[in-house]
């Protein structure tokens, strides 16, 4: 998917990049905000998701909750103004989606008594949104989409058994992205991989960057970056030029045949996990005393595109035959 370019004009920064919907509702309903980056399948699965469990939880949409969402279509120079404009409605909590956007968030409601849940960050301690996986910050805690790397390793093992060098391309500038790459660089010489990483910081620069790793990697591994998903058709055509086959965090780029292979965390479930955590907030517990959730293996699936996998010269390998996973 690709950013679309006319939500960054300037002359749209106010009426055109700061998409808001804000429902109707009675004065007895509560407010929670929700502030995403950008549409994208993955973001957007993590909002349905919270939506489900804060109902499941006895806050269902319209009857006892209301939601004012809004998103910069991935434009981070507007994210204080989204911020500062949920902020403006007085809600009881601020769901964020994505690393820039809690980053954020935390910084200008620091000292406010609006707690914020977050979901769609990888490393959340890292980023440092909370101070370990053991505890959430004072007024911040939330769900993290961290991949586990080495089923991730293993499954590209499976479909590729002779690959030994993984390029991994990510954002030099994003907390998530170089959380990752540390990650695969622990955990792939057990798996049989060196790592080759390809610094993108824009998106003009993924046909060069992509096409340099040419003779240097056998497989590309694209992880849940802001950057690098809502433009994986672009890294898809520049891969295919250098004929190396990608594994994607991101199965909906397998399912419409731009990638080979996905094995992915279900992100309605991350926000499944992060709904429950609001809901628990909103019944008076501190964000404090709950632990950011990860996603467990179970909640990561693989997917196999056959027509990709035909385009890129993959022949899947007989062990996938009975998985269930293979797509046209």
């Amino acid at each position: 998917m690709k950013i679309n370019k006319t939500g960054l004009l300037s002359g749209l920064v106010v009426a055109g990049s700061l998409f808001a919907s804000i429902s109707s509702a009675s004065a007895d309903t509560i407010k929670v905000g929700i502030a995403n980056f950008g549409e994208h399948p993955q973001l957007n699965a993590a909002i349905a998701g919270f939506k489900e469990a804060m109902a499941e939880n006895g806050f269902v949409e319209g009857t006892d909750v209301t939601y004012s969402e809004s998103h910069t279509n991935f434009d981070a120079s507007l994210v204080p103004q989204m911020i500062t404009k949920l902020q403006a409605e007085n809600p009881k909590l601020i769901y964020t989606v994505t690393t820039p956007v809690s980053q954020i968030a935390k910084q200008i409601l620091a000292g406010s008594d609006i707690p914020i849940v977050f979901s769609a960050v990888t490393d959340p301690v890292a980023a440092k949104l909370v101070p370990s996986w053991d505890a959430g910050d004072t007024n911040m805690t939330g769900a993290s989409d961290l991949q586990d790397i080495a089923a991730v390793l293993e499954f590209t093992r499976k479909l590729l058994p002779d690959a030994k060098r993984l390029a991994i391309p990510y954002n030099p500038g994003e907390a998530n992205d170089v959380a990752l790459l540390e990650k695969v660089k622990e955990l792939a010489p057990a798996a049989g991989f060196s790592v080759v990483s390809v610094g993108i910081d824009n998106v003009n620069d993924i046909l060069q960057r992509i096409t340099s790793v040419a003779g240097k990697a056998d497989v590309i591994y694209t992880p849940a970056s802001n950057l690098i998903q809502p433009a994986i058709a672009a890294v898809s055509a520049a891969a295919r030029q250098i004929g190396v086959p990608i594994v994607n965090s991101d199965s909906s780029a397998v399912a419409n045949g731009t990638v080979p292979a996905s094995f992915s965390v279900d992100y309605g479930q991350v926000g499944l996990n992060a709904g429950k955590i609001a809901a628990e907030i909103l019944k008076g517990k501190s964000p404090a005393d709950i632990p950011p959730s990860a996603p467990t293996y179970e909640t990561h699936a693989p997917m196999i595109s056959k027509s990709a996998a035909a385009a890129f010269g993959i022949e899947i390998p007989a062990s996938f035959d009975d998985c269930g996973c293979i797509v046209e």
